[in-house]
């Protein structure tokens, strides 16, 4: 996420059903939340091993097939995810490609994972940020109905920055748990400075989406140059593989809403 929504839980890259969204969409992002949630879930919580991760993912993408063909079959395992997406999904008409595209990605993780398997350049990790990120922009601005070019390479360029802060930020909990998202030959400090010229590119976009969803939308992005404030300052004084996780504290909001303002 992130990312055009803001987190319900803990999934970073969605935003939440909140105030700033319109009552008849609430609904829909609530159900793409959970059906992102969940397959995160499988993917990354608990002590199971790869192969039975992957299986776990092959039955939530079947269930996903099921789903988007509006199939009368209950998912039996997520009948709490699958029923409320095929709603959405029935309600909105919203694309497939997304949701398969962050299954993709959760299943390369756990691959990734389980081998120790790192990004040889930059190039390959945009192309996993790609499937792991921008759906989530894309499916909220088909929600918002707002389809051009320019909006969505706007959309695409916060969702992947924000993907890249939330992999910086968490560097340290990622290496433990054995992934490394920094692309060979790349150092931190280049990385960061990466994530905010995407940043900077989709700034724009806000200007598009129009009433409470815009505001949300500024915020979102100067939270995430705000965070990325934080980083760049330690990453010059602390080792980034044991980079501490940045907070916002109460005058980190006061500056993000005054920069919202100035917009």
């Amino acid at each position: 996420m992130h990312p055009l929504m803001s987190s319900i839980d803990h999934y970073e890259n969605f935003p939440v059903a909140s105030w700033l969204c319109p009552k008849r969409l609430r609904p829909a992002v609530a159900a793409l939340y959970h059906f992102a949630r969940t397959a995160d879930d499988l993917a990354d919580e608990g002590h199971e091993p790869a192969h039975h991760r992957l299986e776990a993912l092959g039955e939530y993408r079947a269930d996903l097939h099921n789903c988007l063909q509006h199939s009368e079959r209950p998912s039996i395992r997520w009948p709490n995810v699958f029923g409320p997406l095929q709603r959405a999904v029935e309600q909105h008409q919203l694309p497939a490609q997304p949701l398969f595209d962050l299954l993709d990605a959760f299943e390369q993780d756990v691959i990734y994972t389980s081998v120790g398997q790192g990004y040889r350049h930059r190039t390959e990790l945009l192309a996993y940020c790609r499937r792991s990120a921008n759906p989530v922009g894309r499916l909220m601005l088909h929600l918002y109905g707002v389809a051009d070019a320019p909006s969505l390479a706007q959309s695409d360029a916060i969702c992947t920055a924000l993907q890249l802060i939330n992999f910086w930020q968490d560097r340290a909990e990622d290496l433990l748990r054995g992934r490394d998202y920094l692309p060979q030959g790349q150092t931190l400090k280049q990385e960061l400075q990466f994530a905010r010229q995407l940043m900077m590119q989709g700034a724009p976009l806000p200007h598009r989406i129009q009433g409470r969803a815009g505001w949300e939308l500024r915020a979102v992005v100067q939270g995430g140059l705000c965070i990325l404030d934080k980083l760049d300052t330690r990453v010059e004084t602390e080792d980034h593989r044991q980079l501490a996780q940045p907070t916002l504290q109460k005058s980190d909001l006061v500056r993000i809403v005054w920069r919202c303002i100035r917009m």
